[in-house]
Protein backbone atom coordinates (compact mmCIF):
# COMPACT_ATOMS: atom_id res chain seq x y z
CA UNK A 1 0.00 0.00 0.00
CA UNK A 2 0.93 3.28 -0.42
CA UNK A 3 -0.55 6.72 0.26
CA UNK A 4 -0.03 10.34 -2.07
CA UNK A 5 0.62 13.11 -0.19
CA UNK A 6 1.41 16.92 -1.49
CA UNK A 7 5.83 17.02 -0.82
CA UNK A 8 6.87 18.24 2.41
CA UNK A 9 9.60 20.47 2.87
CA UNK A 10 11.35 17.34 5.18
CA UNK A 11 11.23 14.72 1.65
CA UNK A 12 13.74 16.68 0.42
CA UNK A 13 16.88 14.65 1.20
CA UNK A 14 14.69 11.27 0.44
CA UNK A 15 13.45 12.53 -2.58
CA UNK A 16 17.42 13.69 -3.65
CA UNK A 17 18.48 9.94 -2.73
CA UNK A 18 15.75 8.57 -5.00
CA UNK A 19 16.54 10.20 -7.79
CA UNK A 20 20.03 9.22 -7.41
CA UNK A 21 18.61 5.81 -7.46
CA UNK A 22 16.62 5.88 -10.12
CA UNK A 23 18.46 7.66 -12.66
CA UNK A 24 22.01 8.70 -11.55
CA UNK A 25 24.71 11.80 -11.36
CA UNK A 26 24.32 11.61 -14.72
CA UNK A 27 21.00 13.34 -14.18
CA UNK A 28 22.70 17.00 -13.66
CA UNK A 29 23.97 17.12 -17.30
CA UNK A 30 20.80 16.60 -18.74
CA UNK A 31 18.35 19.24 -20.77
CA UNK A 32 15.29 18.82 -18.35
CA UNK A 33 17.70 19.51 -15.07
CA UNK A 34 19.58 22.59 -16.90
CA UNK A 35 16.21 24.37 -17.72
CA UNK A 36 15.31 23.70 -14.15
CA UNK A 37 17.86 25.99 -12.67
CA UNK A 38 17.28 28.76 -10.52
CA UNK A 39 13.09 28.16 -11.26
CA UNK A 40 11.32 27.22 -8.07
CA UNK A 41 9.06 24.19 -8.81
CA UNK A 42 5.32 24.55 -8.12
CA UNK A 43 4.53 23.39 -4.71
CA UNK A 44 0.60 22.61 -5.51
CA UNK A 45 2.29 20.17 -8.02
CA UNK A 46 4.76 18.50 -6.06
CA UNK A 47 3.48 14.99 -4.42
CA UNK A 48 5.25 12.25 -3.19
CA UNK A 49 4.33 8.52 -2.25
CA UNK A 50 5.17 7.21 1.13
CA UNK A 51 4.90 3.49 1.99
CA UNK A 52 5.42 2.79 5.49
CA UNK A 53 6.78 6.03 6.42
CA UNK A 54 9.10 5.75 3.59
CA UNK A 55 9.37 7.80 0.61
CA UNK A 56 9.12 5.60 -2.46
CA UNK A 57 8.03 8.10 -5.37
CA UNK A 58 8.07 11.95 -6.59
CA UNK A 59 6.81 13.93 -8.62
CA UNK A 60 7.34 17.66 -9.37
CA UNK A 61 6.13 20.06 -11.60
CA UNK A 62 8.06 23.75 -13.13
CA UNK A 63 6.59 26.97 -15.08
CA UNK A 64 7.97 27.11 -18.17
CA UNK A 65 7.30 29.80 -21.17
CA UNK A 66 7.03 28.11 -24.88
CA UNK A 67 8.43 30.93 -27.15
CA UNK A 68 7.55 34.89 -25.95
CA UNK A 69 4.28 34.17 -24.02
CA UNK A 70 2.61 31.34 -23.32
CA UNK A 71 2.84 29.47 -20.14
CA UNK A 72 3.60 25.69 -19.81
CA UNK A 73 4.18 23.24 -16.72
CA UNK A 74 7.48 20.93 -17.47
CA UNK A 75 6.71 17.31 -15.49
CA UNK A 76 9.73 15.69 -13.83
CA UNK A 77 11.22 14.44 -12.51
CA UNK A 78 8.86 11.58 -11.55
CA UNK A 79 10.66 8.63 -9.75
CA UNK A 80 9.62 5.49 -8.20
CA UNK A 81 11.82 3.55 -6.31
CA UNK A 82 13.21 0.75 -8.24
CA UNK A 83 11.48 -1.74 -6.10
CA UNK A 84 8.59 -0.43 -6.38
CA UNK A 85 7.90 0.21 -10.31
CA UNK A 86 5.20 -1.19 -12.06
CA UNK A 87 2.79 -1.18 -9.28
CA UNK A 88 0.98 2.38 -10.47
CA UNK A 89 2.37 4.24 -7.97
CA UNK A 90 3.77 6.46 -11.24
CA UNK A 91 0.72 6.33 -12.80
CA UNK A 92 -1.11 7.16 -9.82
CA UNK A 93 0.79 10.29 -9.44
CA UNK A 94 0.79 11.32 -12.91
CA UNK A 95 -2.74 11.11 -13.58
CA UNK A 96 -3.39 13.10 -10.01
CA UNK A 97 -1.52 15.99 -10.78
CA UNK A 98 -2.32 15.86 -14.58
CA UNK A 99 -6.03 16.00 -13.46
CA UNK A 100 -4.64 18.73 -10.80
CA UNK A 101 -2.70 21.34 -13.05
CA UNK A 102 -5.77 21.14 -15.33
CA UNK A 103 -8.06 22.18 -12.41
CA UNK A 104 -5.99 24.77 -11.70
CA UNK A 105 -6.36 26.41 -14.71
CA UNK A 106 -2.88 25.14 -16.61
CA UNK A 107 -3.11 24.48 -20.11
CA UNK A 108 0.11 22.81 -20.72
CA UNK A 109 2.43 20.35 -19.65
CA UNK A 110 5.90 19.50 -21.61
CA UNK A 111 7.96 16.53 -20.35
CA UNK A 112 11.22 14.68 -21.53
CA UNK A 113 10.51 11.09 -21.47
CA UNK A 114 9.63 7.74 -23.44
CA UNK A 115 7.05 8.15 -25.58
CA UNK A 116 5.64 4.50 -25.21
CA UNK A 117 4.96 4.89 -21.96
CA UNK A 118 3.39 8.76 -21.68
CA UNK A 119 0.65 8.54 -24.64
CA UNK A 120 -1.25 6.83 -22.30
CA UNK A 121 -1.82 10.01 -20.27
CA UNK A 122 -2.32 11.97 -23.90
CA UNK A 123 1.66 13.25 -24.67
CA UNK A 124 2.43 13.37 -28.17
CA UNK A 125 5.17 14.70 -29.94
CA UNK A 126 6.30 18.40 -29.28
CA UNK A 127 8.49 18.62 -31.72
CA UNK A 128 5.61 17.77 -34.47
CA UNK A 129 3.58 20.47 -32.62
CA UNK A 130 5.67 23.40 -33.21
CA UNK A 131 7.62 23.48 -29.80
CA UNK A 132 11.61 23.33 -29.68
CA UNK A 133 13.96 22.24 -26.99
CA UNK A 134 17.49 23.90 -26.12
CA UNK A 135 20.54 22.17 -26.07
CA UNK A 136 20.36 18.25 -27.09
CA UNK A 137 17.09 16.17 -26.45
CA UNK A 138 16.18 12.90 -28.33
CA UNK A 139 13.70 14.27 -30.79
CA UNK A 140 11.28 11.37 -30.01
CA UNK A 141 11.41 12.18 -26.10
CA UNK A 142 10.02 15.58 -26.39
CA UNK A 143 6.28 15.34 -25.86
CA UNK A 144 3.50 17.72 -24.90
CA UNK A 145 0.01 17.08 -23.28
CA UNK A 146 -3.00 19.69 -23.89
CA UNK A 147 -4.85 19.51 -20.51
CA UNK A 148 -7.18 22.27 -22.00
CA UNK A 149 -8.61 21.77 -25.89
CA UNK A 150 -7.01 23.70 -28.39
CA UNK A 151 -4.27 24.65 -26.15
CA UNK A 152 -1.56 23.70 -28.65
CA UNK A 153 -3.84 25.88 -31.34
CA UNK A 154 -1.04 28.58 -32.70
CA UNK A 155 1.69 27.80 -29.97
CA UNK A 156 5.46 27.31 -30.91
CA UNK A 157 8.64 28.13 -29.96
CA UNK A 158 11.34 27.78 -27.71
CA UNK A 159 10.54 26.08 -24.52
CA UNK A 160 12.69 27.83 -21.31
CA UNK A 161 12.77 28.16 -17.46
CA UNK A 162 9.85 30.87 -17.00
CA UNK A 163 12.59 33.39 -15.01
CA UNK A 164 14.96 32.79 -18.09
CA UNK A 165 15.23 34.48 -21.27
CA UNK A 166 15.61 32.77 -24.23
CA UNK A 167 19.14 33.52 -24.87
CA UNK A 168 19.52 32.41 -21.23
CA UNK A 169 17.85 29.11 -22.06
CA UNK A 170 19.66 28.21 -24.77
CA UNK A 171 23.12 29.47 -23.20
CA UNK A 172 22.46 27.24 -20.28
CA UNK A 173 21.35 24.08 -22.35
CA UNK A 174 24.74 24.83 -25.15
CA UNK A 175 26.80 22.36 -23.48
CA UNK A 176 23.94 19.67 -22.30
CA UNK A 177 24.26 15.55 -22.84
CA UNK A 178 20.63 15.35 -23.96
CA UNK A 179 17.39 15.00 -22.52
Amino acid sequence: MYQIIPERSEDAVSIETLLGQCFGNERFRKTAYKIRQNVTSIKALNFVGISNDALVASIRYWPLIVGKKTSALLLGPIAVHPDRQGEGIGVALIWDTLKLAKNLGHSLVVLVGDPEYYERFGFVSAFDNGLQMPGPVARHRFLVCELQENALSGVQGMVHGATDTLDEAVKICEFTQGD
